[in-house]
């Protein structure tokens, strides 16, 4: 066992342990944060994982993951409104702090990789992850003012 399995099994642990927790109990807004915050912390273990076992399709599924999570954390946010509007989730804490092991992992991972292709894509995926992720709480947490819920 190397030093990015062992980083990896640390993220997907504490991820997956708050993550469930989070889903099981709770309100409404706090189950739906869970499970936006929970493939946010999926995919840098996906990376790490990729980095320690050299396995470049991890880094395919966790491009795949940060792209599709935050979408579907948005089709929650669109088809629960009317619940959420009554006690919206204020996760901000959890959700800078799921950036920012995000933007470290995929800061590392870029240092390692050096310049080149897979810099890139890391670089991509990162983008997406934090973005996405933010976005996707924002919209959990009430919404853009100047867009319409409908």
């Amino acid at each position: 066992m190397n030093g990015w399995l062992l980083a990896a099994t640390a993220v997907l642990a504490v991820g997956l342990v708050t993550s469930l927790w989070g889903v099981s109990t709770g309100p409404l807004g706090r189950r739906v944060t869970a499970q936006n915050l929970s493939t946010a912390l999926l995919c840098p273990g996906l990376l790490l994982l990729a980095q320690g076992y050299d396995r470049t399709s991890y880094v395919d599924l966790a491009l795949l993951l940060a792209l599709l999570g935050p979408v579907g954390t948005l089709v929650f946010a669109r088809l629960l409104a009317d619940e959420l509007a009554d006690d919206p989730p204020r996760a901000w804490g959890p959700t800078w702090a799921v950036a920012a092991v995000g933007t470290v992992v995929v800061a590392v991972l870029c240092a390692v990789t050096g310049p080149g292709r897979a810099m890139v894509k890391l670089l991509i995926v990162g983008a997406l992850l934090v973005g996405g992720n933010l976005v996707a709480s924002r919209a959990l947490s009430g919404g853009f003012a100047e867009v319409d819920r409908g």
